[in-house]
């Protein structure tokens, strides 16, 4: 189950404070439609205080989760990157450095670069209630992201949650662009079958530039998931707080935020062997797992009991997950 961290939540909540529950909920249900019915180029997003206060409220513990979920995959394949430098694209209220410092102490020098005014404003007000000194002395920027992003060189390049409101046309431009003088490129999207296809769409483009996938694929070769059948994603369950749960209109305690992501550096990085593509089936002495396989496209594993200790792993995976996990002598798929 994943959290905010606690100067984030803290920090949060104390922002949130000075605006009524129920016009947060009503600028959250504005903002759900503007996503479901696209952004026009010519939309106003985020153009009020009310407004970002909903949207950091609604979206921050998700995006969060699935950021921090997608850089933790990163790291484990990838133990000798240590980043000092990260750029994150249409960043928002900052996320996603207060979650990259999470998983990356290493990093010193953070820079936000966001359209809406009040966004970055808000960002700024949280980040003073940061633990990390990187955080706290993010440098923002206000940038319109609709072509190829300007930017300054960094170790780590991130953009969640942006492709979609970008034109087809801007896609392919953005992603050439934030892979240009990055050591390390994240795109995060959401975990719908449209999601996917901006992903593998932007996952053609680093490769064509000669980036080598880190994550979550095992191979740099056409992603073997038959179109308009399955879509890969993954998913993270969150916490809820009290605020959350009033603002988005829920009942339950947590939330399941399904994301897509690609990650590619210039650098060739270790690749997963396998990636379990959806939760595994646990049955009575059995666990189920589909794969996505780094030789044989997709594949299903069974693990039986009768295989002791790889049973034992096998009984620990989550989706998303490397199987066999890191440092384990289990075999993969079919040997």
């Amino acid at each position: 189950m994943a959290s905010l961290p606690k100067d984030l939540s803290d920090a949060l909540d104390g922002a949130l404070g000075g605006f009524s529950p129920a016009d947060m909920t009503r600028s959250v249900q504005n903002l759900i439609q503007q996503y479901r019915e696209g952004f026009d180029p010519s939309d106003t997003v985020l153009g009020s205080d009310v407004d970002v206060a909903a949207y950091a409220g609604y979206r921050m513990p998700a995006t969060f989760a699935a950021v921090f979920t997608a850089l933790r995959h990163i790291a484990n394949l990838a133990p000798g990157f240590a980043p000092r430098t990260q750029v994150d694209v249409g960043g928002g209220t900052g996320t996603a450095i207060w979650a990259a410092t999470e998983i990356w102490p290493s990093l010193t020098n953070l820079t936000v670069l966001e359209q809406a005014p009040k966004a970055i404003a808000l960002g700024k007000q949280l980040a003073r209630r940061a633990e990390s000194d990187a955080v706290r002395n993010a440098l923002w920027e206000q940038a319109v992201v609709r072509t190829a992003v300007t930017k300054p060189p960094a170790d780590l390049v991130t953009m969640s949650y942006v492709l979609n409101e970008l034109s087809p046309a801007a896609q392919e431009s953005v992603v050439r662009s934030l892979a240009a003088e990055a050591a390390m490129v994240v795109l995060i999207e959401p975990g719908t079958p449209a999601g996917y296809a901006r992903i593998v769409a932007a996952r053609d483009v680093l490769i064509d530039q000669g980036l080598s996938v880190v994550a979550p694929c095992p191979h740099d070769r056409a992603c073997p998931i038959p179109r308009g059948r399955d879509w890969c994603h993954f998913s993270v369950r969150l916490n809820r707080s009290a605020l959350h749960r009033q603002i988005k209109v829920g009942t339950l305690s947590f939330e399941d935020e399904k994301f897509s992501y690609v990650a590619a550096s210039p650098r060739p990085w270790s690749q997963a062997a396998n990636r379990v593509l959806r939760h595994p089936l646990k049955r009575k002495g059995l666990v189920s797992m589909r794969l996505c396989t780094g030789e044989n496209g997709l594949a299903d594993e069974i693990v039986s009991k009768r295989q002791g200790d790889t049973y034992r792993e096998a009984r620990d995976i989550s989706w998303g997950d490397e199987w066999p996990p890191p440092g384990s002598d289990a075999d993969g798929p079919g040997e």
